[in-house]
């Protein structure tokens, strides 16, 4: 058995508070609390009349079976049984510690027979699943690969042959990995000769390679400040990582999280924001926070972008002229989480306080804007947020279309809590 055979992550929700085990039988005390009907039953047996969880005395001991439970506790019993088959299967086949060294030697050698890279699907395949297999097996290729030219080689062809779409597909996943435990690109020869090469996948791979490259991207931009300060330098670069965030049948949430992750960090370098808002920025993102359904995870993200963005003279001018995205924004402030709320609110400060553009005023007015601030402010929030928002609420108190719009849209029973 190996190490990563020895934790299977299961669901807190779905074992008995009691036994600690995954209920088999879960039913609900009228409480609420979910327990193993065998648990439950003993401890009321044993001539207890509380819930275990919450100490209260129960009013009835009646037990109701959680049906809706039991199914997802089945469905995700038959998935770990599935993933362990398929874990086993790939063992079968999987390669020993000598059979990777000697893999590696063969592609190394033939590359300095030929001085070209005869590419070896079922060699590449094998690697590739011994690496996915433990994070000790990634370590021992990577370490057997530093031996030799093999990270080279790959990254050699990658440079040579980008056209070569099939066989980089097969590259890329390995590449990566072995890249990543490496540490820096830097190390493997010439960063800027693998450029090209990256944007050249970016622009024609499949859904798959743009995923793996993208991820690679997102590595450089974030462990490599030369890297991507000569990145940053590529105008091209900017206009493909956001036709990620166009919104058609094509498009993909998970792609595009990665997208704007390396979008972020360069935007961390306060010259590339001018080259994000001249490649389209706001309009792309904009687009897709105000039309598309994303996950928090995503959301939070572009929200940053576009405070990144607003950091800029160039960008707030085009924020303010897309008043759908302003409202977007608005939208978003309470309704993700708490990082989502901190980066909408700053965004909305530096328009409407710090640039004072009636425009963006108007556009959050029109979105309800300030029974949100007004709902804000009696919340949790930090005290930086609490100020920016009281900072709002004064721009909004001396306008006079902001306070018409509040009298009518915010119940004014509450306007007593208002600090000003």
């Amino acid at each position: 058995m190996r190490k990563d055979d020895l934790y299977i992550a299961v669901p807190s929700f779905f074992r008995c508070p009691i036994s600690l085990d995954v209920m088999k039988s879960p039913v609900s005390l009228c409480t609420g609390v979910t327990y193993d009907r065998s648990s439950i039953q003993r401890w009321l047996d044993s001539g207890n009349n509380t819930c275990p969880a919450t100490m209260q005395v129960l009013q009835t001991k009646d037990l109701v079976p959680n049906y809706t439970l039991q199914r997802l506790i089945q469905i995700w019993s038959d998935s770990v049984r599935t993933q362990r088959s398929d874990t086993e299967s790939n063992r079968v086949n999987s390669v020993s510690h000598d059979q990777v060294r000697e893999l590696i030697k063969q592609f190394v050698n033939d590359f300095r027979v030929h001085s070209e890279l005869e590419v070896n699907s079922d060699r590449l395949s094998k690697l590739l699943a011994f690496s996915e297999e433990s994070a000790d097996n990634l370590r021992f290729v990577a370490s057997v690969a530093a031996e030799s030219d093999f990270l080279a080689i790959l990254t050699s062809f990658l440079v040579h042959n980008p056209k070569n779409l099939k066989v980089v597909e097969k590259i890329v996943p390995l590449w990566k990995m072995l890249l990543v435990e490496r540490g820096s690109l830097s190390k493997i020869g010439k960063a800027n000769d693998i450029y090209p090469a990256i944007i050249f996948s970016l622009k024609h791979g499949s859904s798959k390679l743009k995923m793996e490259m993208s991820k690679v991207l997102e590595f450089i931009t974030s462990t490599d400040s030369e890297a991507k300060s000569s990145l940053s330098e590529n105008f091209d670069l900017y206009s493909v990582l956001l036709s990620f965030s166009t919104i058609n049948s094509d498009w993909n949430p998970d792609l595009m999280e990665v997208s704007v992750s390396c979008l972020i960090s360069l935007a961390m370098l306060r010259k590339n924001r001018v080259k994000l808002v001249k490649a389209g920025a706001v309009k792309s993102v904009g687009k897709a926070l105000s039309t598309a359904e994303m996950g928090t995870g995503l959301t939070d993200k572009v929200l940053r972008l576009l405070e990144l963005i607003s950091t800029c003279k160039e960008g707030r001018l085009e924020l303010c002229n897309d008043g759908d995205c302003v409202q977007a924004i608005v939208k978003k402030v309470l309704k993700v989480s708490n990082e989502a709320t901190e980066h909408a609110v700053t965004i909305l400060w530096s328009l409407c306080c710090l640039f004072r553009d009636h425009r963006a005023q108007e556009s959050v007015a029109k979105s309800n804007g300030m029974a949100k601030i007004l709902l804000l402010l009696q919340s949790n929030c930090s005290p930086a947020v609490r100020q920016m928002a009281a900072d709002l609420l004064k721009v909004f108190r001396v306008n006079s279309k902001a306070v018409s719009c509040l009298s009518t849209s915010y119940d004014t029973k509450t306007t007593h809590i208002m600090p000003f």
